[in-house]
């Protein structure tokens, strides 16, 4: 009995030590790491600290539990089997680090190019191939670091090799299965080289007015003016044609089209308004044009141009220049607005100036004994119809 607990103790107290070691060395890094979050935007070494501190608080324990297991004298298979456990698990830490690095270059890079600035142009540029780049990089590590993680089992590996030999059927299935996986991960980085959309652009997609939100690997995410979210796949937005409002620049021209009638002033519309643009902050002072575009036997198609900084102040100054425009022509020239006519011919007022009215027989109301005589003994009519003058 004594030789028994001779040996469970040379095996518990190597590994007791070392769980409690590894559970201070935990709690301590974990302490450290929230620490470290709270300056990390101000200081180099929190960032780091922040960045390893996590990771290690997984992998030391590891460590240490590795070194007691080497001290206890244990059977060998049952000791090459935790080893290749506890190896595992610090490969798959060392997988977490760089995936945390990869991430923490990104932060740098997006915070020292903030969108939320007048000229962000340059600036989304950045972010959004920070973004996609990072993206594909993370999921290339962690793709290595689980696929080397699995070769250490030899099943893996003679599957691996029954692969190789199937190699012609195996790689056509998953070549296709793998299709859309690759598709939009090259897609992205056509649109992290390329750079057809970019963070907070304006676009057009499937005639959606939106910004775009979120580029993921897979996906981009639009945000529509209402609010809602269009998921669209990377892919669409290298095969598809679509609008990109600020592509170059947010600047943009819009337009205000009245319907008015002939004898509408148009010197005095171009007057009033270079008076709206003037008085409104939204403009540019870049474009501020009247234009009559059409015409018709009715009214007049009037084009009033107009721009703005970016999209949304110029759908707000073309609704100020269009009831600012209405009001003033209310006021000022109503005979601009249009109207519906009622022409006559010659023709018709000859013959409404010609026609009487009919004799209408009147009741016999007279006072008893009135004079009466022959030529008044029948009602005679009262008035005739005004002739109707034609519109001039």
């Amino acid at each position: 009995m004594s030789t028994e607990w001779t040996h469970l103790a040379a095996i518990a107290w190597p590994v007791l030590v070392a769980l409690i070691l590894g559970l201070v060395v935990h709690w301590s890094l974990r302490a450290l790491a929230r620490a470290a979050g709270r300056h990390a935007q101000e200081h180099l070494r929190a960032r780091i600290a922040q960045v390893v501190a996590v990771p290690a608080a997984v992998a030391l324990p590891l460590l240490f539990l590795a070194l007691a297991l080497n001290a206890t004298p244990i059977d060998p298979d049952l000791l090459g089997q935790l080893r290749h456990w506890i190896g595992i698990g610090g490969m798959l830490c060392l997988t977490w680090l760089f995936a945390r690095a990869v991430g923490a270059v990104e932060d740098r890079i997006l915070r020292e190019h903030p969108v939320d600035v007048e000229d962000n142009l340059a600036a989304r540029r950045v972010q959004t191939q920070t973004r996609v780049i990072a993206r594909v990089i993370q999921a290339g590590v962690v793709l290595v670091g689980v696929s080397l993680a699995l070769m250490t089992f030899p099943q893996v590996r003679q599957v691996g090799a029954a692969l190789l030999a199937s190699a012609g059927i195996i790689g056509l299935v998953a070549g296709v299965a793998a299709q859309p996986v690759f598709g939009n991960l090259i897609a992205g980085l056509q649109i992290a080289l390329a750079q057809p959309i970019r963070l907070d652009d304006v676009v057009i997609v499937e005639g959606e007015w939106g910004r775009i939100e979120e580029i993921s690997s897979t996906y981009v995410v639009v945000r529509v003016w209402d609010e809602r979210r269009l998921v669209v796949p990377l892919q669409w937005f290298i095969s598809n044609p679509f609008q990109n409002w600020t592509r170059q620049t947010a600047q943009l021209l819009g337009t205000v089209f009245l319907w008015l009638d002939h004898r509408a002033p148009i010197p005095a519309i171009r007057e009033e308004l270079q008076r709206i643009c003037e008085a409104d902050p939204r403009w540019d002072k870049r474009v501020c044009v009247t234009q009559v575009t059409e015409t018709d036997k009715h009214t007049i198609e009037v084009r009033l141009l107009v721009s703005a900084r970016n999209s949304g102040e110029l759908f707000d100054l073309r609704c100020a220049v269009r009831e600012a425009m209405l009001a003033f022509l209310d006021a000022r020239h109503p005979e601009a607005l249009p109207r519906l006519r009622n022409e006559v011919s010659d023709a018709d007022a000859r013959r409404a100036s010609t026609h009487t009215v009919a004799p209408v027989a009147h009741a016999d109301t007279h006072s008893p004994g009135a004079e009466t005589s022959s030529e008044n003994s029948s009602a005679q009519p009262l008035d005739t119809d005004l002739p109707v003058r034609p519109a001039q």
